[in-house]
């Protein structure tokens, strides 16, 4: 069934995203729930796709809005861009490499199909294995911080109850690419290579 709903999509991302909506031949799919007392929001990420389809199956919700920041690498990459409203039947496609987090859902529930698809031959490119990284044009927008992946996180926002464990543990921005004036939240961990930030 997912892999006839992959093939049905495949024009659409090939006509939005040229090189990452191309000739996918892997998928991973799985269904999201938020709702008050689980799992509220999630935080700013990437996904792991190259194409993601997000397609809302309901429930009667309020909040929980999804938050588009910039492209992983690029001057803006902690810049919001957009904030999406869930409808429900409603789907939204982004690259994988788009910055984005769900907002805490305010009431009722909301469940999520979410569709990442992936392109081998993509993977292979320079575009995907050497991707372009900038450094930040300036602060970030704080919608688009994240406290798991962002070395600034605690500089624009209170970290989360019970995530307080996560200061010094983030590797975005990648170091030499910070914004001018850049301070971290605390110590830091190591250097990692290679951030999905």
């Amino acid at each position: 069934l997912i892999d006839e709903l992959q093939r049905l999509l495949q024009p659409l991302g090939e006509l939005l995203f040229r090189g990452p909506g191309s000739v996918w031949d892997g998928h991973h799919c799985f269904i999201v729930r938020y709702r008050s007392g689980e799992d509220l929001g999630l935080d700013m990420h990437t996904d792991d796709s190259d194409v993601t389809f997000n397609l809302c199956l309901g429930l009667d919700f309020t909040g929980a809005g999804l938050q588009f920041c910039g492209h992983m690498g690029a001057p803006n990459h902690r810049k919001h861009t957009m904030t999406y409203s869930h409808v429900k039947g409603s789907c939204v496609c982004h690259l994988g490499r788009k910055r984005h987090g769900a907002d805490d859902i305010s009431s009722g529930e909301r469940l999520n199909l979410i569709l990442w698809n992936h392109s081998s031959s993509y993977r292979q490119s320079d575009e995907y294995v050497k991707p372009a990284y900038h450094t930040e044009e300036g602060q970030p927008d704080p919608v688009c911080v994240s406290y798991t992946h962002d070395r600034d996180y605690g500089n624009f926002k209170p970290y989360p109850k019970g995530k307080e464990h996560f200061r010094g543990r983030g590797w975005c921005p990648r170091r030499d690419f910070e914004y001018e004036g850049f301070e971290p939240d605390g110590d830091e961990a190591p250097s990692e290579e290679g951030c999905a930030c």
